[in-house]
């Protein structure tokens, strides 16, 4: 592994994490109410198209660091729908 790509997962891994404290909070709290569910979709679609693409230029950092973004989206939009249908069924 050389510099550029140790660079490519110090930014992948940067830009990962960021959602990590948004899951946190939300999971702890169980409010999703400032969230928007659009967003993470259209994150989603981005970062599921930046994991096709390192799959076809054959970019492990890329392929694993939004590998990781897609599944921690997933989770957030997942927290989003839970608890969005938690709240509703509880008035």
């Amino acid at each position: 592994m050389d510099w550029i790509d140790i660079l490519g997962l110090l930014a992948g891994i940067c830009t990962t994490s960021a959602v990590i404290p948004q899951i946190r909070k939300a999971w702890k709290t169980e409010k999703v109410e400032d969230v928007s569910p659009f967003m993470f979709a259209i994150l989603l679609l981005g970062v599921g198209m930046w994991v096709v693409y390192g799959i076809l230029k054959n970019d492990i950092p890329i392929i694993a660091t939004n590998g990781l973004s897609l599944l921690l989206n997933f989770l957030m939009l997942y927290l989003f729908l839970h608890f969005k249908k938690k709240k509703s069924n509880t008035k």
